[in-house]
């Protein structure tokens, strides 16, 4: 019975049309982004952007859960209510940022490794008490000159396997997040080698603790050139480029494919899913777990004051039904206006 909760957890939350918000942004992130806007980085302020996401209109119709802070886990909105109790009342599904942030690993310069396996078990039961039903765990990997090395892929992805494990052992989907960062000039032939081969090495270290598949979701980087590339591949490149990574590496028992968005443009980052879900996509649903891509144009129009809350959820709705239609691949860049 276990299992089969595991599994129709990560089945809505992968469910055609929909995609996940991931608004786990740690206290400092998220003070970066009210900086942006000459804002302090203030609790209530956390509080009323997430809220006014949260309690959009219809955002259900393109959300199917959302990844929460632990701040926000326990915040109460303005009307007294907690935050999971808005998300469960919009049939949206509550989840949680586990990780400890990505930390320099020792004697591998500019490589991390991503912390929090301490104490992991007593937190995920915690949590799933505090009403969430799935987790994340993000593990980066940086591409440069010599990186990255055999034992920072290998550290992260065995990390991540074990950060899985204990998940599921509380009743928590796991979202596996092994990101292949975008930073520097390395061209999209280089991401998909280094693609290729964490992800070969994440399902295998999931294999090797006995993680069940039809009970996690993934959350990959696309295959893309990196953001100061001379040439940048273009929408239908990444798209092919990613597809054919993916069915290189991802067992069929996996349900749900949630793409970071990773540095891309809002535009970018939905041109993008919506190329390969046109193209056919896969055997496992290719959906999102946008952060900035999801809430970048909101935040501008939300702006810091409580006049702008309805402004800011138009936007956010706007972005949530594009990226809803590039879950069927009907997105189509006249949309935007």
């Amino acid at each position: 019975m276990e299992r089969e909760a595991l599994e129709a957890t990560a089945r809505a939350l992968a469910a055609p049309g929909k995609g996940i918000l991931a608004a786990d942004e740690s206290t400092p992130t998220m003070g970066k982004r009210l900086a942006q806007l000459g804002l302090p980085n203030e609790p209530g302020l956390r509080r009323e952007f997430r809220e006014t996401l949260f309690t959009a209109p219809g955002m259900e119709q393109h959300i199917s859960g959302v990844i929460l802070f632990d701040e926000t886990l326990r915040q109460a909105a303005s009307d007294g209510r907690g935050m999971t109790e808005i998300l469960r009342a919009k049939g949206v599904i509550p989840g949680i940022k586990v990780d400890g942030g990505a930390q320099p690993m020792e004697d591998a310069p500019g490589e991390k490794l991503t912390a929090g396996l301490d104490g992991l078990a007593e937190r995920c039961a915690e949590y799933y008490e505090l009403g969430a039903r799935f987790d994340k765990w993000r593990a980066v990997i940086t591409i440069g000159d010599g990186l990255p090395t055999s034992p920072s892929v290998q550290g992260n992805a065995d990390a991540l396997a074990d950060y899985a494990r204990i998940s599921q052992e509380a009743g928590l989907v796991p979202i596996v997040e092994p990101e292949v960062l975008m930073d520097g000039t390395h061209t999209i032939g280089r991401c998909y080698e280094i693609s290729e081969c964490t992800l070969n090495r994440v399902f295998g270290a999931l294999a090797d603790r006995g993680v069940h598949l039809p009970g996690i979701l993934l959350k990959p980087n696309m295959v893309i050139s990196a953001s100061d590339a001379k040439a940048r591949a273009g929408v239908d490149e990444v798209a092919s480029e990613t597809l054919r990574c993916l069915k290189a590496t991802v067992p069929v028992e996996v349900p749900g494919i949630m793409f970071l968005s990773g540095g891309q443009s809002e535009v970018e980052a939905t041109a993008h899913l919506n190329a390969m879900n046109a193209a056919g996509g896969g055997p496992w649903e290719l959906s999102f777990s946008y952060g900035r891509a999801l809430q970048q144009s909101a935040l501008q129009a939300w702006g810091g004051e409580t006049a702008n809350c309805a402004a800011a959820q138009a936007a956010f709705l706007q972005r949530a039904r594009l990226d809803g239609a590039a879950r069927y691949g009907r997105y189509a860049a006249e949309m935007e206006a």
